[in-house]
């Protein structure tokens, strides 16, 4: 093994040992799937047919258009807030403890041990969201059927085989993921829990809130540059006149680039701050 695989190695290993051995890690990493269950069934509960003809097909005149599938994964839109916090705290607790200045001294390569707190953030949150999001479709789905969501009504029973099922769910894990290393992107960035997380979120909510006091066009380009309405476009599966105008893996890259931008901004500063 060379040199290079070896720091590698023994920064993951490292930084494994510490997020594992902090408590919030595994409460943040629960309150994800209880949130993201949570308000998926609620919002499940809510929706009926109202509107809709029988026999029809969604999204033709006369029809309903609701999205099944996107009803019950939207959960994570609250959810990510537990992963957002996660991703600060990885980044801002070494600071608050003096403990980085140990990590430095034992790996002086900075950036490996950023990209290294990176990936051992996202490796649970993936896992997490994908646990979160699959249970979320499978609870939520009999509760749609029980609301009118039936073949009569122009919903086709959808499950976990097809394709587009499958993309969301998937999506929406990797959507969890990166929000996670946006946040703790911001953490490093800012080196202060409040702060970062303040900062986070009013990157994640607030252009949803800005696009509706905004006309066409600068709403749909608003919504196309904002992370979260483009990234959980990745969970659509029925089009709608009022889905975010961008594609759904599209969607996802748009809050992909949110993080790498977020990512290598900090990688720089790391690297040039005392630590």
């Amino acid at each position: 093994m060379s040199n290079g695989a070896r720091t590698i190695t023994r920064a993951l290993r490292s930084e494994w040992t510490k997020l594992r051995s902090v408590s919030s890690t595994a409460w943040l990493l629960l309150t994800t799937v209880v949130v993201t269950i949570g308000f998926g069934l609620l919002v499940s509960s809510a929706v009926d047919t109202s509107g809709g003809a029988p026999g029809c097909v969604p999204g033709r005149p006369g029809c309903g258009d609701e999205d099944v599938v996107l009803n019950s994964l939207s959960g994570a839109y609250l959810g990510q807030i537990a992963t957002v916090a996660l991703g600060v705290l990885a980044a801002t607790s070494d600071y608050a403890t003096g403990t980085n200045r140990a990590t430095f001294a034992a790996i002086p390569q900075r950036s490996t041990v950023v990209i290294a707190k990176s990936a051992v953030l996202a490796a649970p949150v993936l896992a997490t969201g994908l646990v979160a999001s699959a249970a979320s479709f499978l609870l939520g789905q009999p509760i749609l059927h029980t609301n009118g969501f039936v073949p009569e009504q122009g919903y086709p029973l959808v499950s976990l085989a097809d394709p587009p099922v499958a993309r969301a769910i998937i999506g929406t894990a990797l959507y969890l993921g990166v929000i996670g290393v946006f946040g703790f992107a911001v953490g490093t960035i800012t080196r202060r829990a409040g702060s970062a997380i303040a900062i986070t979120l009013a990157i994640v909510y607030a252009p949803a809130i800005l696009s509706l006091m905004l006309g066409e066009p600068l709403r749909g380009w608003l919504q196309r540059l904002s992370p979260m309405m483009s990234g959980l476009a990745v969970q659509r599966t029925v089009p709608r006149a009022d889905s975010v105008p961008i594609g759904t893996w599209a969607g996802l890259g748009v809050a992909a680039a949110w993080s790498a931008v977020a990512l290598v901004t900090a990688i720089r500063l790391v690297r040039r701050r005392d630590a």
